[in-house]
């Protein structure tokens, strides 16, 4: 019975360990079922992620596409700017290099300009200074010469350009008296010269002009004094007495003189067309006056020409318009009288002696040849004029002051 239950205990042992093996088979096979199926679904997961990140890719590259496409647009818009610009800054650099061109080629001109006046400031200057050290080494004689030719100068200014006689005849004979104090050899024949300008400056006739212009501003005067060749009204009537009242031997008398001045008789030869107004009357009496007035302006002017045009003038107008009578013939005679008067008279050349004078080196030359050996003896050395006494009033200061004696008298001539 032992054995027989151990055994049945060993059945039953066994029972339940194959019951045992197969309950854990049938586990291991659900759980690799479930394996299986969880891994199947992961993966069919993971197949559609995949397809959705191939799906999502593709879109992104078609959009960085576009925008590669629309960044390409961009950069040929900014590379066609910056080759506009690049123009630009082109234009600017060669309106620059011209610019730059133009004001050195102005910079140059101007610094050759300011050379240019530089240099003749300083030829100049360097001229005064070697004049002043040429007249600081001059003698006394030296001086007188070059008085002298001043005066000459101001001789034939005062000739040729004012016609001033009387200061032309003082600045010669002034200068002929520097030329006999300088003592110079050379100044003899020159001296010559000068007498014969003098003696034919005093021949000159010269018209009076102050008087001439008195006596036409007299003519002037009797201007309203002559008769008109044609007849005018005359003076406005006297206004009549009052009602009653008798006028008196004086007012008789007084209108008797005045119908005498309104009433005059004269015998014309030429026939009478028209009769004057007093404004025409008057009007031709202005313009005789206005003729005589431009003839004074002539006369003060020394205009020649226009004195004898105006004076012929005047002398047409008279007989044109005013009776001939004794008044008239009278102030004919008058314009013929001044038509006759040259009112700038012929001067006579006296530039010779100047220009003698400016070449009286070649004058000393021919006074040393013409002096016999015997006769000509050694000079005494002239002192020269030092800078500090050249200043002194005692030497040269009284010079330059006889020098404008001449030149102040110009006013008195006129």
């Amino acid at each position: 019975m032992a054995e027989l239950t151990e055994q049945q205990e060993q059945d039953v042992s066994r029972n339940t360990n194959k019951t045992r093996k197969s309950r854990s088979g049938l586990w291991f096979g659900i759980i690799m079922l479930l394996i299986i199926l969880s891994v199947a679904g992961v993966g069919f997961y993971l197949f559609q992620q995949l397809r959705s990140q191939q799906d999502n890719l593709g879109g992104e590259v078609n959009k960085g596409d576009m925008q590669l496409i629309e960044l390409s647009k961009q950069i040929s818009g900014y590379q066609t700017q910056l080759a506009a610009i690049q123009s630009q800054l082109a234009t600017v650099e060669a309106d620059l290099a011209g610019k730059d061109a133009h004001f050195t080629k102005t910079l140059a001109d101007f610094s050759q300009l300011h050379n240019e006046r530089l240099d003749s400031s300083r030829n100049e200057l360097n001229a005064a200074i070697s004049q002043v050290q040429r007249q600081l080494g001059k003698t006394r004689g030296d001086w007188l010469i070059a008085d002298a030719e001043y005066l000459l100068s101001i001789a034939n200014q005062r000739l040729y350009l004012m016609g001033d006689i009387n200061t032309t005849r003082e600045a010669l004979e002034a200068a002929d008296q520097r030329l006999r104090e300088s003592g110079d050899a050379g100044a003899f024949k020159i001296r010559e010269q000068i007498a014969k300008d003098i003696a034919a400056i005093r021949n000159v006739a010269v018209a009076d002009i102050v008087g001439m212009h008195a006596s036409i501003q007299i003519l002037q005067d009797q201007v309203d004094k002559l008769a008109l060749l044609l007849p005018y009204t005359g003076k406005a009537l006297t206004p009549p007495p009052k009602a009653g009242q008798k006028p008196t031997d004086k007012e008789i008398h007084n209108l008797l003189d005045q119908l005498e001045g309104m009433v005059t008789i004269r015998h014309s030869e030429h026939p009478v067309k028209e009769v004057l107004t007093p404004e025409e009357a008057q009007f031709i009496r202005e313009q005789l006056s206005v003729k005589l007035e431009i003839v004074k302006i002539a006369l003060v002017q020394q205009n020649e020409q226009l004195y004898q045009s105006s004076l012929a003038d005047a002398k047409k107008w008279v007989e044109l318009n005013f009776a001939k009578n004794a008044e008239t013939s009278g102030f004919i005679t008058e314009l013929d009288r001044f038509n006759a008067i040259k009112i700038r008279s012929h001067f006579p050349d006296i530039s010779l002696s100047l220009k003698m004078l400016r070449d009286i080196t070649k004058l000393r030359l021919e006074a040393d040849k013409a002096t016999p050996p015997a006769e000509k003896a050694k000079p005494e050395p002239e002192q020269v004029v030092k800078p500090v006494e050249a200043a002194k009033p005692t030497e040269t200061a009284p010079q330059p002051a006889e020098t404008s004696k001449p030149v102040e008298a110009a006013p008195a001539a006129h």
